[in-house]
């Protein structure tokens, strides 16, 4: 069957509703000292993951473009180095920080807005901010049992309800090339097409927030990125995968001509833009790994729990399909920079034998 009937017998299937779990909630005191607690349990029982070191009651109206496409009183990015909520109107969002922001970073150059931001004392990476306790972009935020609407007030509690999709997916295939597609495999061999590549990434980028996640792993969601780290230790580097729409906002210029995005769009061009869409930008995907992981008792356990990004490259096709459907995968190269750095002339390519990416989800 070709791509082009497989796509088309897809856009006829009826659009299936998403049904979900809680997987744990987090809550933080919006207080000097205020508890940051998780659950397992909707509450019955909390653990303590960290503290707030300095609270806000502030909000920022003009918060980062792609926020326009999360709903109020909800998790409008989540990522290593930050959590940003959603509150009232187009743009206004306030934000969770680890204390690796107390003094901004060197080199840093992504959406910070210091007025409105709790800053906690957990470290990027860890706890919240993707280190196993993380939200996914689209969960709810609460207050006194009700969605958040408003900016806290000093003292007040916020509840975040991480819900996960019952169906999961075993994981997203981009093939990279213009018009490849992207495909959702789901455990038992069930697949479906969910949009296509617009524009392949063929280079890697300072994307200042990867210094704080591993090579091959996701750095960062919100409606309009999906934020992939090829970096190690303290340096930069990573790649992103955006929507069409998103791709023409005044602040992605650089996406427009630059090789470190890859612009992706709907199966069908008769579709919407996919911002703020499930599975790529809603619900599905968000920074999970720690590298102590490796060292805990449980840690299979652990590995099999966190998101992964392979890669396929040209010229190494390993087995024949027909031999195994894992041929060919492997780590995602690791390629670093130095934040301050200019980005060399080698970075623009540093993919460009990359055939397919995938997103390998962790086993429930």
């Amino acid at each position: 069957m070709s791509r082009i009937i497989l796509i088309l017998l897809l856009l006829t299937l009826p659009a299936q509703a998403l049904d979900f779990v809680e997987s744990f909630r987090i809550q933080l005191k919006n207080s000097a000292g205020g508890s940051i607690e998780v659950s397992r349990d909707q509450g019955k029982s909390l653990e303590t993951v960290g503290r707030v070191l300095y609270p806000t009651t502030k909000v920022n109206p003009k918060g980062f473009t792609a926020s326009q496409w999360s709903g109020s009183g909800e998790v409008a990015a989540s990522a290593v180095n930050a959590i940003h909520i959603k509150v009232d109107n187009a743009q206004t969002i306030f934000s969770i920080l680890p204390q690796d922001f107390l003094k901004v970073p060197s080199g840093y150059n992504s959406y910070l807005s210091p007025d409105s931001s709790i800053y906690t004392d957990i470290c990027a990476g860890q706890g919240i901010f993707g280190g196993g306790w993380a939200p996914f972009v689209g969960n709810k935020v609460y207050l006194y049992n009700k969605p958040l609407d408003r900016p806290l007030k000093e003292g007040e509690t916020l509840t975040i309800i991480v819900n996960q999709p019952k169906r999961w997916p075993r994981e997203i295939v981009f093939e990279n090339q213009f018009g490849g597609a992207i495909t959702v495999k789901y455990p038992g061999g069930e697949e479906e097409i969910i949009g296509q590549v617009l524009r392949p990434v063929m280079g890697i980028g300072r994307f200042a927030g990867s210094r704080y996640v591993s090579s091959g792993r996701v750095r960062a969601n919100h409606p309009g990125v999906i934020d992939i780290s090829t970096s190690v230790g303290s340096l930069v580097g990573g790649f992103q995968i955006i929507p069409e729409s998103h791709a023409q906002s005044p602040e992605m210029v650089g996406a427009r001509t630059a090789t470190q995005w890859m612009v992706v769009g709907p199966a069908s061009m008769n579709e919407k833009s996919l911002e703020g869409t499930f599975p790529l930008f809603k619900y599905f995907i968000k920074p999970q790994y720690n590298e102590e992981d490796l060292y805990a008792e449980d840690w299979d356990k652990k590995l099999l729990s966190r998101f992964l990004v392979e890669v396929k490259m040209e010229g190494k096709e390993g087995l024949p399909a027909e031999a195994s459907a894992e041929a060919g995968w492997q780590p995602l190269p690791v390629y670093a920079l130095n934040a301050e750095e200019d980005l060399p002339p080698e970075a623009n390519r540093a993919l460009e034998k990359v055939t397919h990416i995938r997103i390998f989800f962790p086993v429930l």
